[in-house]
């Protein structure tokens, strides 16, 4: 790879990151506020159908795909049109399948979580989103191959608002379960329509038997991963709805959807953007290794400030919102979820930069253990700690996802410590002053005060460590 082409790559990376990281943090503001509504105008039971049923549908979605799309992305050459054409018509034969089935199963799915026809109404709703949603899959491909973020994001901005404003809407008119199911529709009539406009290909159909045979190579054991994932968190989340109050399921999907905001923020962003890059830069050995550490080094950046601002401003935010104090209940899952999303961050970056090696026989075997430690400590410890045992025993697994970190710097060879060390102790010192400052007051004014205080105090920080990489990251977008 000539140098030339490592620097249009470097830029896309920058660039790409940038644009999603912009888009996501609008979008989390929009997610943010939109959330915080919706908690005050539904009951946390509304939020624990929700998420049951959002889980059922995942469940579809990781059989929906045999990995073809990831091989696609991950391909060296372009992918031919006949590619194009046999990923497509296979993914929709088996969404076409799917959607069937579950549109036959529907009633006994209710029966068997004694939903009313609200339930059901939401369960049919996000089969439609569903099927919608698998007829974007080409043109997400060609944009990320591209690197083409930019483009990428105008789609999931316009379907976020819509699903936002339809929900909130809804459930100000007293619309309960009923709110969800019209706004995922209105998410996924709007997707599609987004993604087609700004990413064209036009649908076609067919199998190539040679396009199918090198997919596969990739693509089972990726997919495989895939449902291994799915059989870790969203098959627990179905199991969870049977055995625990959709009540105390509302308190889980509330505390790890908080805690899993820094994540949304960054992790998405960067693991979107590098799986592609990483992929053309696997030859080089020694940009990719200077990747790799940016990457870690722009995590730290981020996930460990803004965990430790969403610590320290959740609890007493709880008294303040009107109507809020209803979710109290989830605040030690959601100090327990923040500890295992900064961790996820570092050790998913490392099982993507992984799959973009082609080393995806090793995260395999990674997803066997967390599959298995998740299936054994969480029916183990909620008996005991209640809904709270579902925290716990992701801390005690999220112990295990060191490891991917240290294989990847086996095989690429970077410094992980000297990259994220600074900003960790940072913000544990700020979080620390910054909390016994806002118990010096009980009201807003603490909360802002503190908030205000770390903010600059981090900036500061920032400026005086990090002024020529970011100087550096700054003329790279610019370009």
């Amino acid at each position: 790879m000539q140098e030339s082409e490592i620097f249009a790559i470097k830029g896309k990376i920058v660039g790409g990151i940038f644009a999603l990281t912009t888009r996501t943090f609008l979008l989390q503001i929009i997610s943010f506020s939109a959330t915080v509504v919706l908690t005050i105008l539904l009951t946390p039971e509304i939020f624990g159908i929700y998420y049951v049923v959002s889980a059922v549908i995942a469940f579809l979605a990781y059989f929906s795909d045999i990995g073809f799309a990831a091989a696609l992305i991950q391909k060296k050459e372009e992918p031919s049109d006949d590619e194009l054409a046999t990923v497509f018509t296979i993914q929709q034969l088996l969404v076409g399948s799917l959607v069937l089935t579950a549109f036959i199963l529907a009633p006994f799915f209710a029966n068997f979580y004694n939903l009313s026809s609200s339930g059901v109404f939401l369960l049919r709703a996000l089969i439609i989103a569903f099927f919608l949603s698998s007829l974007k899959t080409i043109s997400s491909v060609l944009l990320e191959r591209k690197l083409e973020f930019s483009l990428l994001v105008i789609p999931q901005l316009l379907e976020t608002v819509g699903f936002y404003l339809v929900a909130i809407v809804l459930a100000y008119r007293g619309f309960g379960v009923d709110s969800f199911a019209w706004a995922a529709l209105t998410r996924g009539i709007i997707g599609l329509l987004a993604i087609y406009i700004v990413s064209p290909w036009k649908i076609r159909l067919g199998v190539n038997i040679n396009a199918i045979k090198q997919l596969l190579t990739f693509g089972v054991p990726f997919q495989t991963n895939s449902i291994l994932a799915l059989v870790k968190d969203d098959l627990m989340t179905i199991f969870l709805g049977k055995i625990l109050p959709f009540t105390e399921i509302g308190y889980i999907g509330w505390a790890k959807k908080w805690a899993e905001v820094p994540l949304r923020l960054i992790m998405d962003s960067i693991i979107r953007v590098t799986f592609p890059a990483y992929s053309r830069l696997r030859e080089n050995s020694a940009v990719l290794k200077s990747a790799l550490e940016k990457s870690f080094f722009a995590l730290s950046l981020v996930i460990f400030p803004a965990s430790s601002l969403l610590i320290l401003t959740v609890h007493p935010l709880i008294y303040i919102i009107p109507k809020y104090q209803k979710w109290e209940p989830a605040i030690f899952s959601f100090y327990i979820f923040t500890i295992v999303s900064i961790i996820a961050a570092f050790s998913t970056t490392s099982v993507n930069a992984m799959n973009a090696l082609g080393k995806i026989k090793i995260t395999l075997i990674l997803m066997v253990l967390w599959t298995v430690l998740t299936w054994t400590l969480i029916p183990g410890l909620v008996p005991i700690f209640g809904f709270n045992g579902v925290s716990v025993a992701f801390l005690l697994i999220a112990v295990t996802s060191f490891i991917p970190i240290f294989i990847t710097k086996q095989i690429v060879h970077f410094t992980f410590i000297a990259h994220v060390y600074k900003p960790f102790f940072v913000s544990m010192l700020l979080l620390t002053g910054s909390y016994l400052l806002q118990q010096s007051f009980s009201n807003i004014f603490g909360v802002i005060l503190s908030v205000v205080v770390f903010t600059i105090l981090y900036g500061l920080f920032l400026i005086k460590w990090y002024r020529q990489d970011l100087l550096t990251y700054m003329r790279l977008i610019v370009s």
